[in-house]
């Protein structure tokens, strides 16, 4: 595949000024994309994130906006646009995560957790779709986690809504294949981000015991994965979740 097969593509990368979301602008900028980073409300972080993308060699551009509700999605896209064109490549990397076992989760924390990751990721991509069905191009990459495959029974909520993700990248997958629109997931383990530190450090020993790499993971090894999924190296896979967990869960074959 051509080296610069990003070259001039419009990223648009939700939860993009931070963690997985920020290495993975970074990675695609140094390539050559025109990245869109999303965030909600950390003015600092995203500047910081947008010179850093610069300094990768790339236009890059912050909108704030709220990914949880239609109207939010369809403005952040809308601007997103009126930045760079057409998006030709979005990632949704935007979540959230209060651990808290599974007796003591009320009704607002586990609404608040689907509304971010669940009912966000359905309404970003659909802000996005009719557009790539019409140009007969697009791909997508969701963000779920290794919650979402095993029991968790401090994380109801968190693991609900990202077996919903895996779901939903499938089902439109399947829709949209006929299209040239490719749906992919990753699936990370504990990785280095302000999300890992709402565990303890006693629960991040644990993992790290019970993962055979024997470490967590990086948000580079991450960008790393989602940037394969967005990318022609993958042309033959969608509909896929690929688990980055140092061998913590692995998928049965």
């Amino acid at each position: 595949m051509s080296n610069d097969e990003f070259s001039g593509k419009h990223v648009l990368i939700t939860g993009g000024t931070r963690g997985i979301g920020k290495a993975t602008a970074i990675r695609l900028a140094g390539e050559g994309s025109k990245v869109t980073v999303n965030y909600l409300s950390r003015t600092t972080d995203a500047e910081q994130a947008v010179a850093a993308i610069k300094e990768a060699g790339s236009d890059a551009t912050a909108i704030a906006g709220d990914v949880s509700t239609p109207a939010g999605a369809n403005e952040i896209v809308r601007q997103a646009r009126e930045a760079f064109g057409p998006i030709d490549i979005l990632v949704h990397a935007a979540g959230f995560s209060d651990p808290c076992f599974a007796t003591d989760i009320t009704w607002e924390q586990y609404r608040k957790t689907m509304s971010i990751n669940c009912d966000g990721t359905f309404a970003m991509v659909m802000a996005v779709i009719e557009e790539m069905i019409e140009r007969k191009f697009g791909r997508i990459v969701t963000v779920s986690s290794i919650a979402a495959l095993r029991e968790r029974e401090n994380q109801v909520d968190y693991s609900a809504s990202k077996a919903a993700v895996i779901a939903m990248t499938r089902c439109w997958a399947q829709a949209w294949a006929k299209h040239n629109v490719r749906v992919n997931c990753c699936c990370p383990g504990l990785t280095e981000t302000e999300m890992a530190h709402t565990l303890t450090p006693e629960v991040h020993k644990l993992i790290i015991e019970a993962t055979p790499i024997g470490r967590i993971g990086s948000p580079e090894e991450l960008a790393a994965v989602i940037r394969f999924l967005a990318s022609e190296e993958s042309s033959f896979m969608t509909g896929q979740t690929v688990v980055a967990s140092g061998g913590r869960v692995m998928l049965p074959g």
